[in-house]
């Protein structure tokens, strides 16, 4: 008997072969924790840009993949696609906060936030701008905490006219701690709350792995402190306008709240709270 191979059709059972099933696509909502498969990158969804994604791990690191196959939810494959209008419209803000679709600022309120100067005032417009006007909040800048006083002075804040200050290096002992002090004592604790972190200026409010570096270097004093910065990281820092474009190098690496030290986060969130919140009887 002669074996014949090709007397079996090879297709014969193919209609009974299992389908693969669909893979699901998924929004790239804020906050959406994936994998990418060929990296092994985990991380949460920070940003999407055209067709890519921002990722952030749990140590701060950031990486953009393009949308589309390769991602797993949860472990199982999905592919992302950009959020619809809809999702959009549910979208956090840079300080985390939920963003209302078609928000639109509100009248200035009374009360005021004041800042030391320009760039503290940047940084706090990048990350809380759309929360301040969502509340109505302008934020100020004083040039300097030394004209504290006399700026709350001519301010004459009340219960219902309340002034929250934002002060660098407010730590135990110096200058400003003591100007913190005789200033609060001066206008009462339910017109005015003075709070601050504890860095020297608001550039090291900054997490400095998003300069790529490990941590901001150590200045003497005799040197002053932005021109040390930008000379041990081999920046320009002949003049002002060398520091400014350092400032502008750094606040670019600003996007959101996560980039930003939590001793800085937590003081302008209170300081919103005390501006936003009704007088009492």
């Amino acid at each position: 008997m002669t074996f014949d191979r090709y007397s079996n059709d090879v297709l014969a059972d193919f209609s009974r072969r299992r389908v693969r099933a669909a893979v699901p696509t998924r929004e790239a909502a804020f906050d959406l924790v994936v994998e990418d498969v060929a990296s092994d990158f985990c991380g949460s969804v920070t940003a999407v840009e055209g067709k890519m994604v921002q990722l952030e791990d749990r140590n701060g690191k950031r990486r953009m993949f393009p949308l589309g196959g390769g991602f797993l939810y949860e472990g199982t494959p999905v592919i992302l696609v950009a959020p619809s209008a809809s999702a959009k419209g549910a979208l956090r803000t840079a300080s985390g906060s939920v963003k209302a679709p078609d928000a639109r600022a509100r009248v200035a309120r009374a009360s005021r936030i004041f800042v030391e100067g320009r760039h503290d005032a940047e940084l706090v417009e990048k990350v809380w701008g759309d929360d301040l006007r969502g509340e109505g909040v302008v934020v100020e800048y004083l040039e300097g905490v030394d004209h504290l006083d006399a700026v709350l002075a001519e301010f004459r804040p009340t219960p219902a006219r309340r002034v929250g200050v934002l002060v660098d290096h407010l730590v135990e002992r110096s200058k400003e701690s003591r100007i913190a002090e005789q200033v609060m004592r001066s206008q009462g604790e339910d017109a005015v709350l003075i709070v601050g972190h504890p860095y020297i200026d608001i550039w090291q409010a900054v997490k400095p792995e998003r300069l790529g570096i490990t941590a901001w270097p150590s200045i003497p004093r005799t040197i002053e402190w932005k021109h040390g910065i930008c000379q041990s990281l081999g920046w320009p820092h002949d003049d002002q306008t060398d520091i400014a474009a350092a400032w502008q190098r750094i606040l670019g690496r600003v996007r959101s709240y996560t980039d930003l030290e939590p001793e800085l986060l937590g003081r302008v969130e209170q300081l919103i709270d005390f501006v936003t919140t009704p007088a009492t009887d």
